[in-house]
């Protein structure tokens, strides 16, 4: 099972909050979300665990962290690697099982995620 591709990938999209994160950096017009914009967006995240998965999610190669240092204190934002946008359409083939076997909404039926205030 080591060598199990899917095990592999689960290892690293399946944490808790780690698909979640990877949508709210979906959403909206603006591609570049700061630390506290992810948080309040994601509501019930502790700090230590949004920090945790950005880490992870950079090294990973999902999301990339731009800094501008020419201020003080410096401004990190984060936005979605070319890799983090791909796997968006497994989020969106996972709304659509959802909405398919799960779950009546016919309002998230009609949503385009990336405008969704849900």
């Amino acid at each position: 099972m080591k060598d199990c591709t899917v095990y592999k990938t689960m290892n690293i999209i399946g944490k808790r909050w780690t698909i979640h994160i990877l949508l709210e950096l979906h959403k909206g017009e603006k591609k570049e979300k700061r630390f506290n914009e992810l948080k309040r967006k994601l509501g019930y995240i502790t700090p230590k665990i949004l920090s945790e998965r950005l880490t992870e999610l950079e090294i990973e190669g999902l999301i990339a962290k731009k800094v501008d240092d020419s201020i003080k204190p410096p401004k990190s934002e984060y936005y979605l690697t070319e890799s983090g946008t791909d796997f968006v359409k497994i989020i969106q083939a996972i709304k659509r099982w959802g909405l398919k076997w799960k779950f009546q909404n016919e309002e998230c039926e009609r949503a385009i995620c990336m405008y969704c205030d849900h």
